[in-house]
């Protein structure tokens, strides 16, 4: 890559806003359920987070920057992939996969994704494979397979639907790191993000016109407002300009996706302080593994 903020201050702070990110994300529970509980779908929730935040960061760039709109034609690609591939079809998997296996083993799937991206950064970046990097990428997945039950559920069973779609969701949620930093190349963070969700709000439309979603019997009353602008705003647009903002300046692919593995601890925390869920010792260990690999990627 390009050089970057890395290079000339230290990676504190892009690696805080990744972390940022990933606590973030970790909310994202808290509002998708809430809405599930008001009458609106995954596909619903899926269609009304991609076109809403599209929304969000569209008026917000023109009040703000509006020379984050300038693109070349030649770079759409990389926004046809961060919207279509990274977003809205890894989103739809991940939401699938989440059906027709356990929660659990779902979100163990879905992490996979740093171990991608790692992988995929060395021919696409030339990012080397350093032994503090596999040592996090280890710890970060163990940490993950605690956070999420994984180790304590005997009952878990695994298809061969679940597995593809598992591991579908975690090559679809890496991608957003590579193609990020190749469009990163050329544009900073706020263009990125702008024109992925431009994409993947886009992609969402054509999901609605072929009927993916009903919303005729939903009541668009305060609890769906305000649980829907949680989403737009905690869950999807503050995550991804910061996650994409620390990516910029770490200037390691591999190294962001590991940080931002925090997000399960934080579903965990979520969990018991919003919906009195237990804080077994595998989350607590799972809480200790990934503070361990971001320790090492300080």
């Amino acid at each position: 890559m390009r050089q970057t903020r890395r290079d000339r201050g230290g990676s504190l702070v892009p690696s805080l806003l990744v972390l940022a990110a990933g606590i973030c994300w970790g909310c994202t529970g808290l509002f998708n359920r809430h809405l599930n509980a008001l009458g609106i779908s995954s596909a619903g929730v899926v269609i009304l987070r991609n076109c809403g935040a599209a929304l969000l960061l569209v008026l917000t760039m023109l009040v703000t920057d509006r020379r984050a709109f300038r693109i070349r034609p030649r770079h759409i690609p990389y926004f046809l992939g961060s919207g279509i591939i990274s977003l809205l079809i890894f989103t739809l998997c991940y939401f699938r996969s989440q059906q027709v296996s356990s929660l659990a083993l779902a979100a163990i799937l879905m992490y996979t994704a740093p171990a991608f991206v790692v992988l995929l950064s060395v021919p696409v970046f030339h990012d080397p494979i350093t032994g503090k990097k596999l040592l996090a990428l280890v710890l970060a997945f163990l940490g993950c397979a605690l956070a999420g039950g994984i180790l304590n559920s005997g009952g878990a069973s695994l298809t061969v639907e679940g597995l593809l779609l598992g591991l579908g969701s975690g090559i679809f949620y890496a991608s957003y790191s590579i193609f990020a930093c190749m469009a990163m190349r050329h544009y900073g963070s706020m263009t990125v993000t702008l024109y992925t969700f431009l994409v993947a709000g886009v992609g969402s439309l054509v999901l609605a016109a072929a009927g993916a979603a009903d919303f005729g019997a939903v009541h668009w009353d305060l609890p769906v407002l305000g649980n829907l602008a949680g989403l737009l705003v905690v869950g999807t647009v503050a995550p991804y300009l910061l996650y994409t903002r620390g990516l910029e300046g770490l200037g390691d692919s591999g190294k962001a996706s590991i940080l931002a593995s925090i997000e399960p601890v934080a579903a965990a925390f979520v969990g018991v302080l919003a919906f009195g869920e237990p804080l077994g010792l595998g989350s607590i260990g799972g809480l200790l593994c990934i503070l361990a690999s971001v320790l090492i990627l300080r």
